[in-house]
């Protein structure tokens, strides 16, 4: 991959030994139905961190892109089939190696999606059909396109992760990724909500010109053991913004996500939230008692986020 002002030499060359190694290894496995593998994320967008001893310090985000007419079964399939090389390459590099499985009709479905847009932007080749054609037809949108409904998903990802970081036991390094990542999401999320949203992290804190958003974007760059601020001003910084969200939100009732509701949970759930999209519901669960005096994860929230998040 190509060099980057923030990157050190020493990450440039973990990454593209990962890449070598993993398309060995894919050669080897011969994956049936698997058209093409990419690396997305912020390294495939040129915008990962790494620590002061020159190590990556970010998640490494494949995306496997099932053949043409594949099904989300032959998709789960693909991931079942790539989950040792995940933990193998995980073992290697000391930080989380994940392989996405995605069929194109799903990438073509989901083409309003922020993930879907920042991977067209983004990737980087690793193995098979090249992302020119693994992602053909899908059309590139406008930052300023992005449905509000993304800013909701993106607020309730980054709150679930701020509540796992007040779970006893996950380590230093694990808390101060995921505060830095609620208050990049918030911020993140309030320009979606606003229309304004850029692709670059850089024209993002031009954008929201706050203070600990740029704090936090130093940290994923350039992370040191301490996170860019407490955790409780993390989690004002989301609750904040999910207030916004929230206010400019026009959330609409349908039968179909009421009956996707109740087929994966077999309960009609919350009077205030029935009938509505999953995730707003998620995203409501979550901010719901991240406003409480003792937030924490619940059996309910988990079971939720299992099946939705």
């Amino acid at each position: 991959m190509p060099p980057h002002a923030w990157q050190a030499p020493d990450a440039d060359r973990i990454v593209d030994g990962a890449i070598a190694g993993i398309r060995t290894d894919l050669d080897r496995l011969a994956v049936p139905g698997l058209a093409g593998v990419v690396l997305g994320g912020g390294y495939g967008r040129g915008e990962g961190g790494v620590k002061p001893d020159g190590t990556l310090s970010n998640d490494l985000d494949f995306f496997a892109i099932a053949a043409e007419g594949a099904t989300d079964r032959d998709a789960a399939r693909l991931a079942r089939a790539l989950t040792p090389l995940a933990a193998d390459w995980t073992a290697r590099l000391g930080i989380d190696v994940d392989f996405t499985a995605k069929t194109p009709f799903r990438l073509r479905h989901d083409a309003e999606r922020l993930m879907v847009q920042e991977l067209l932007r983004g990737h980087v080749g690793v193995w098979g059909a090249p992302g020119a054609d693994l992602f053909a037809g899908i059309p590139l949108r406008d930052a300023g396109e992005l449905p509000w409904t993304e800013a909701v998903r993106l607020l309730a990802n980054r709150g679930m992760g701020l509540l796992f970081a007040r779970e006893a036991g996950r380590g230093p390094d694990f808390t101060a990724r995921n505060i830095t990542k609620a208050v990049l999401g918030a911020g993140d999320a309030r320009l979606i909500a606003r229309h304004d949203y850029r692709w670059r992290a850089g024209d993002r804190r031009e954008a929201l010109s706050d203070s600990l958003y740029a704090r936090a974007l130093d940290w994923k760059f350039r992370p040191v053991a301490a996170p860019p601020c407490p955790w409780e001003q993390a989690r004002a910084c989301w609750l904040s913004a999910a207030s916004e969200i929230r206010a400019a939100a026009r959330p609409r009732r349908s039968l179909r996500d009421l009956a996707r509701w109740l087929a994966r949970r077999r309960t009609p759930g919350p009077l205030r939230t029935l009938a509505l999209d999953p995730v707003f519901r998620l995203f409501d669960e979550i901010d719901a008692i991240l406003q409480s005096p003792s937030p924490k994860t619940t059996p309910s929230l988990l079971r939720d986020w299992q099946t939705f998040g």
